[in-house]
């Protein structure tokens, strides 16, 4: 079978039927290993797990990546992710690709019958996100994004609080007003580095010419992230916006609402969901991640949570606190262990896909509303504009021939 028929076929690979007893560790591969893949094999622990398998259309990162791992270490090296699968048969793999390719691997990881970490932001558009939670639930599959500050005690604490009524009801909720993508100017061809699938890295989008600036900084285009610069709405936008999403306990919504104050790539967005309340952009980033996090006004009080500490009006608020959290090496710990556990009892996890799926949707509606330039309603159960075809036109994209995603049969 060629790359375009096998890309389009909707059967699984192979079905593991493993159950996990207390001591048996899991078999764990990696696609795509940049620098978010091997900061977590450096830094991070992978408690009752093996990383057996590494993937990148980039085959050179294969090996870096094996070196990290310890001179024992032997893992199944391949530039086809495909191919990791039928040969290591992982039970779960950490997708941590550019974002323009992560749904397709995602989605045919899950097919293959294997659990998924998939990085943030989960998706390119809002149809992915509904896409992956259809593939999940038909495939049985646990998935966990990578928003950690849900595993993070003390964020997961004080979110749960809100959601029970320590503020009282919720009026508004302000996040920083993250960046939006810029969009690619073609340029001339650059030599093709060696080792590296171009075709598979270009993936869903246009099959442009080489370019470094697109294979070093994607993160920054239109094509390939919806603002995925550190500043970014679906870079470190995707922690604060999901980070208010919990707190609020709108897993299973969306606003109804959205409309720009300002306009420009930078103008302000705010979103009014069904119950009133109001998410706000505004205010000017810091020099640091407290804006990773959500500051929520309450009828009784105010909290800010941020990753890892917390503030609040009243200092009873944060009475029963578990303690704060230093950023840096160990951070992801909690949410890889849930992962982890989650594959072994079947349970959902914290970053669940239907949870990813809603908070990156937030992220491509602040895009889609700046990009219009006008106020946008929005159904939360259909994933529709009301009567705006324009704006409909822009949950989905064309997907180049080859890249489609697989029918969920």
């Amino acid at each position: 079978m060629d790359r375009r028929a096998f890309l389009s076929a909707s059967a699984p690979l192979f079905l593991p039927k493993r159950v996990f007893g207390a001591n048996d560790r899991l078999k764990i591969g990696v696609v795509g290993l940049g620098g978010r893949a091997t900061w977590l094999l450096k830094n991070e622990k992978f408690t009752g797990a093996d990383i057996v398998a590494l993937s990148d259309c980039n085959l050179p990162r294969c090996d870096a990546a094996a070196s990290i791992l310890g001179a024992g270490a032997k893992p199944v090296i391949a530039q086809d992710y495909r191919k990791m699968f039928e040969r290591a048969k992982p039970d779960a793999v950490f997708v941590e690709t550019t974002t323009h390719a992560r749904a397709l691997i995602v989605a045919q990881a899950m097919m293959a019958g294997i659990d998924v970490y998939a990085e943030k932001p989960m998706t390119l558009t809002i149809a992915e996100g509904r896409y992956l939670a259809g593939v999940a639930a038909r495939h049985k599959r646990v998935l966990q994004c990578g928003t950690q500050q849900r595993s993070i005690p003390v964020n997961a604490w004080m979110s749960q609080r809100v959601r029970e009524g320590l503020i009282g009801k919720v009026k508004d909720a302000l996040v920083c007003n993250f960046e939006g993508p810029k969009r690619w100017t073609p340029q001339p061809a650059q030599a093709m580095p060696d080792g590296l699938d171009w075709d598979q890295w270009c993936n869903q989008t246009e099959l442009r010419p080489y370019h470094q600036e697109l294979q070093r900084r994607w993160a920054w285009y239109w094509d390939y992230d919806g603002g995925g610069q550190s500043w970014g709405v679906s870079g470190w936008g995707t922690h604060a916006i999901d980070q208010a999403q919990c707190a609020l306990g709108l897993d299973d919504t969306g606003p109804v609402e959205i409309y720009p104050e300002g306009k420009g790539d930078m103008a302000m967005v705010s979103m009014r969901f069904a119950n009133g309340t109001l998410l706000r952009m505004a205010g000017v980033r810091r020099p640091d991640h407290s804006d990773l996090g959500v500051i929520l006004y309450g009828e009784t009080g105010t909290v800010e949570i941020r990753r890892g500490t917390l503030l609040a009006s009243d200092p009873e608020l944060l009475k029963g606190a578990p303690p704060d959290t230093v950023e840096g090496p160990g951070e992801n710990n909690w949410h890889i262990q849930n992962f982890f556990e989650c594959i072994r009892t079947r349970k959902r996890t914290n970053a669940h896909v239907e949870a990813a799926h809603r908070a990156t949707s937030l992220c491509h509606l602040i895009n889609i509303c700046r990009e219009l330039g006008r106020r946008l309603e929005w159904d939360p159960k259909a994933e529709r504009f009301k009567s705006d075809d324009e704006a409909n036109a822009k949950v989905s994209r064309v997907r180049r021939k080859g890249y489609e995603l697989p029918a969920l049969g």
